[in-house]
This record gives C-alpha cells, sequence and structure tokens, in this order.
C-alpha cells in the first residue's frame, strides 16, 4: 500500500490544530491583501494629480484637491496600520503553532518510541533515533515558522493581482500571467527532483548523527586504545558523505531562482513596453499604467523566493516522513489490558514449554519448562549464551516467546498490562545504567515521591551509605552520564538500592555482584539475605558462591534445564554444576 503525502499525514496527525492553522492563514492571506494596497494608492494619488476633479476618489464625493489628498493619507494609514496587525497576528500564530506542534510532535514520537520492542532499537542506532527526535522535527519547525506563510501569500498575489489585471486592462492580462504556469512548472518539476535528494540528506546526517553518539558514548575506549585518529577520520567520512548530499540538493535548488527571474523578466518587460505604448496612445490611463507596473513587480518578483520557499517545504517534508514513519510503526509484542495490583502479587512463576529465538537467529531457549515457587529463591546458572538473561527478558515481556507461555499466580504475561507488570518486578542488571543526576535521583528513580529517610533505609540495606556519606555532597552528589564518576562497585549498590526502594514482590538479580570485590560482596550478600525473605527472587549468576544458598539452583545450557536442586544436591550429583564449582574454587 502506497503512502499518502507527508504533509497530509501530517495535517490529519492532530486535529486540535486546524483552527489555528485556519486562522493563520486567515491573516497571512488579509496581510498580503493591505501589502498590495500600496500600487493602487499610487495609482489613486496620480489620478488625482491628472484628473484633479474628475479623479476616482471625487466621484466619492470629496470634490476638493485638498480633500482628495486627505481622505487619500488617512486610507493609506488605515491600510498600513491594518497591514501591521495582520502581519504581528500571522507571525505570533504561525510561530506558536510551529513551537506547539513541535512540541507535542515531539512529545508523542518520544512517546510512541518508549512503546516499541526492544526489538526495535536492537535493530537501530541511537543516533538515528536522536536525529528524528531532534534534528528533523526542528526542520518541520523552521518551515512553519517562515514557508507557510510565504506559500500562502504567494498564491494570494497571484490571485489578486491576477484578478485585477483582468478588471483593468484585460488585453494585457496574458502578459503578466503567461510566465506563471511556466513558474508554477518549474517549481513542481524542481520539486520532485529535489524530494529525493532531500531525503538522502536527511539519511546521511542521521548516520553522522549516530556515529558522534557512539563516538561519544565509547570516548573511553577511544582514548584507551588511542583511536582518536582512526576515529576522526570516520567521522570526516560520514560528514564528507552529509556534504556531498546536501551539495547535489544545493545544485538543483540555487538554479532555480536564476531560471525563474529570466522567465520574469519576460513578463514585465512585456507589461513595460505595451502598457507604456498604450498610455502615450491615450488607450490606458496613466494612473492605470503606474498600478500595472507596480502590480507586475509585485507578482512576478515574489515568485523568485518560491526557490527558497519550496527548499524548506522539501527538508520539511523529508523529515515529516520520517516522523510520521516512526509514530506508524507499530510494536510486534501485543500488549494486554488485564490490570495486576501490585499488592495481591504472590509470586509464583511458571515457564511453560518455551521457545524463543531473536530476529533471524537460532533458538535461545528451546522447550524450556520451571517453575518458581512464590516467595522463594532460585537461581540460573550456565555458561555465556545459555539463555540465562533472556528468560528474565521474557519475564518482563520485553520479548514474547514463539511457542509456551509464561504464567504469573497462574495468569498468562500475554494478557496482563506489561506497566502493572513491570511495576511488580524489581531489576537489578549486570549493565547498571545511572542517569545524570544526584545518587538520591538515581536511587530513586521509579520511586519518585520517597522520602530522603526512605531512600537513606535503602541504601543503607544495600550497604551504599557508607560510600554516599563519602562523596562530596553526599546524596546530592552528581553522579555524571551513566554513573560514570563512580566505580562499578558503587554503581551496583545504588542499582540494588533502587529496587529495595521500589519493594517489588519479584526480584530479579542478573549478575547483581559482577562488579564488586569479595569484602562488597559480602555485604551485598548478606543485604540480599535480609531483602529476599518472603518474595520471589530469580539470581542469575556466574559466581557460584553467591547463590549456593539458594532454594533451588537451574543449571542451562543451549537453552535447556540440564540440571536443578540445591547446591548440595547438585555437588553430589558430580554433574556439570559440581564441574563449575571445583574450577572456581580452584581444585
Amino acid at each position: 500500500m502506497t503512502q499518502s503525502h507527508p504533509l497530509s499525514r501530517l495535517l490529519s496527525y492532530r486535529d486540535r490544530y486546524r483552527r489555528q492553522v485556519w486562522l493563520a492563514s486567515l491573516c497571512s492571506v488579509l496581510n498580503k491583501v493591505f501589502d498590495l494596497a500600496p500600487p493602487a494608492l499610487i495609482g489613486l494619488a496620480l489620478d488625482v494629480v491628472v484628473q484633479q476633479q474628475d479623479s476616482l476618489i471625487a466621484r466619492w464625493g470629496i470634490p476638493s484637491i485638498r480633500g482628495q489628498f486627505i481622505a487619500l493619507a488617512i486610507l493609506t494609514f488605515v491600510i498600513w496600520g491594518l497591514e501591521s496587525v495582520f502581519e504581528y497576528f500571522y507571525k505570533t500564530l504561525w510561530r506558536n503553532l510551529a513551537q506547539s506542534l513541535q512540541h507535542h510532535l515531539r512529545l508523542d514520537a518520544y512517546g510512541h518510541l518508549q512503546g516499541l520492542d526492544l526489538a526495535y532499537f536492537e535493530n537501530r542506532s541511537s543516533g538515528s533515533l536522536m536525529a528524528v527526535l531532534n534534528d528533523d522535527i526542528n526542520q518541520l519547525e523552521r518551515f512553519l515558522d517562515h514557508g507557510a506563510n510565504q506559500l500562502l501569500q504567494l498564491a494570494t498575489t497571484a490571485l489578486i493581482i491576477g484578478a485585477a489585471f483582468f478588471i483593468l486592462a484585460p488585453s494585457m492580462a496574458w502578459m503578466a500571467i503567461l510566465p506563471m504556469p511556466f513558474v508554477v512548472w518549474g517549481a513542481i518539476a524542481f520539486q520532485k527532483r529535489l524530494a529525493p535528494r532531500y531525503a538522502e540528506v536527511r539519511e546521511r546526517v542521521s548516520l553522522l548523527n549516530s556515529r558522534l553518539s557512539n563516538n561519544i558514548s565509547g570516548i573511553t575506549t577511544i582514548k584507551s586504545f588511542t583511536a582518536e585518529t582512526y576515529e576522526t577520520e570516520r567521522i570526516r567520512q560520514e560528514s564528507e558523505a552529509y556534504r556531498q548530499s546536501n551539495r547535489h540538493a544545493i545544485a538543483l535548488s540555487a538554479a532555480f531562482i536564476p531560471l525563474i527571474r529570466i522567465i520574469i523578466l519576460i513578463g514585465f518587460t512585456a507589461i513595460l513596453l505595451y502598457g507604456g505604448l498604450a498610455a502615450v496612445a491615450g488607450e490606458l490611463a496613466v494612473s492605470t499604467y503606474s498600478v500595472l507596473v507596480f502590480l507586475t513587480q509585485r507578482l512576478l518578483w515574489p515568485l523568485t523566493s518560491l526557490g527558497e520557499t519550496l527548499d524548506e517545504y522539501q527538508r520539511a517534508m523529508a523529515s515529516t516522513q520520517r516522523v510520521m514513519n516512526l509514530l506508524e510503526t507499530s510494536a510486534s509484542i501485543s500488549a494486554g489490558t488485564q490490570p495486576l495490583p501490585k499488592g495481591k502479587v504472590r509470586g509464583e512463576i511458571w515457564f511453560e514449554d518455551i521457545t524463543f529465538a531473536y530476529e533471524a537467529r537460532h533458538p535461545v531457549v528451546q522447550h524450556l519448562t520451571l517453575k518458581v515457587p512464590a516467595g522463594k529463591t532460585v537461581a540460573l546458572v550456565g555458561a555465556t549464551g545459555s539463555g540465562k538473561s533472556t528468560l528474565v527478558k521474557l519475564l518482563m515481556q520485553f520479548y514474547q516467546a514463539q511457542q509456551g507461555r509464561i504464567l504469573l499466580d497462574g495468569q498468562d504475561l500475554r494478557s496482563l498490562d506489561p506497566t502493572d507488570l513491570r511495576q511488580a518486578i524489581g531489576w537489578v542488571s549486570q549493565d547498571v545504567f545511572l542517569f545524570h543526576g544526584t545518587v538520591a535521583e538515581n536511587i530513586a528513580y521509579g520511586s519518585f515521591d520517597a522520602t530522603l529517610a526512605e531512600i537513606q533505609q535503602a541504601a543503607q540495606m544495600a550497604e551504599a551509605d557508607e560510600f554516599i556519606q563519602q562523596l562530596p555532597a553526599g546524596y546530592d552528589t552528581l553522579v555524571g552520564e551513566r554513573g560514570q564518576k563512580l566505580s562499578g562497585g558503587q554503581r551496583q549498590r545504588l542499582a540494588i538500592a533502587r529496587a529495595i526502594l521500589k519493594d517489588p514482590p519479584i526480584l530479579i538479580l542478573d549478575e547483581a555482584t559482577s562488579a564488586v570485590d569479595n569484602e562488597t560482596e559480602a555485604a551485598i550478600q548478606r543485604a540480599l539475605e535480609k531483602i529476599t525473605q518472603n518474595r520471589t527472587t530469580i539470581a542469575i549468576a556466574h559466581r557460584l558462591s553467591t547463590v549456593r544458598n539458594t532454594d533451588r539452583i537451574y543449571v542451562m545450557a543451549q537453552g535447556q534445564l540440564i540440571e536443578w536442586g540445591t547446591h548440595a544436591e547438585l555437588l553430589a550429583r558430580q554433574g556439570v554444576y559440581a564441574g563449575f564449582w571445583k574450577i572456581q574454587m580452584g581444585e
């Protein structure tokens, strides 16, 4: 199915702006109507000078020359005043519309983006998504600030002056009108050729943003491998590609104005010559001739700006296409609607015959059945890539299994509201993400109404309060982007404190002690023993010493369960788990 034009997609995006669009458009049109009046005022003034008591104004009931000029002066003040008033209104309305639309479009796009599956983000870079949310939406704002008004006023100019020519001098109207079809045809032809070039420009800037974002995030790695020159060259290549795609678009758009000027020159010269001869021969009033000359200039000369306006328009439409494509991207996971009150969750989890594969890959979990009793602590162990973290992502409904189902307290996860489900789960990932903000803000993330006393209590349980008190500003210390001012162990303990403060009925510890030393690990283990009481807990670990006291240990290999039991039972079995234990104990 072919997509509709980006402009129609944008106009149908939000009905709330239609009234403001119409009002802004009306003010633009009225401003141009009064802006086109001065040539008529000049014609009336010449008419008074030449015709005197027989002038047009005299026929309105003002016979004296002085009175006619006073009336003309008053009319001039009124027209110029109204032009200024409507200029103020159209600029205010269009700019406020641009700001409002930009604001809501960015919020809607970001909100929609947050609702998409993790698989969507895995196939796209953060830089390309940032280009859509920032650059593309800003490009649309720039067009609404200027371009929309210019297009409307060009159309108004053509209609009013075209009508004036047919009224004042029908025999010469065609001379002024003749260039216009060529101008319009040229504009459409340029537009068709510019569209793909600007689409390429937007794609190139997306790739450049992606590279820049990736390099800034990985600046430590770049420096440690002394790869500054290499990365500078890669940025140069991306920037050069962006520059070249812009150059191709500029080469075409810049040719528009010179060509249009030649066409305009022909129309203006024709009116100047034939109109002057007609005025000398007495076939055309001098006042009418002066009005026609001025109107011809007012009609044709603004068309030279059509190229710049179309340039803005095409850039805006290329950006709009990308934003609308994002908004119309649907999630591949069907979200349930059944509410799940956090206080009523017991925490019994049942993985029933689960098979799952990431896109275009071999299954990472195959026909797995596993039960986690309510209020108990179980551990998932196994080699890297055995499917442990994937099970957690399935439980969080970041992905959905291709086969089988997951039950929580007997309810299929696919029927539950994913927001309610995730509010019932506390997840401490091995890749801790801290936001740029204070220590307190990061601990309270997700529990935004927590008091400082509650934050401190959670930090104490996570064995984090001591090091926080030693920071320059304590709980008000800024952690830096991604928590770069803290050590790995400190970040890990803040993440645990964050989960403790959330107080979820289900707790997931995905390598929660992977980045800490032995002393800190012992401290965290003491804290975990307290917080896992009467709470369903799933612990993923490579360091088996951290899970030896769990109620049950499941051993995974290649997406399947191969052993399960308590630590003592698995050691007695002398199987895979016992082999892992011996290696870690140095035996």
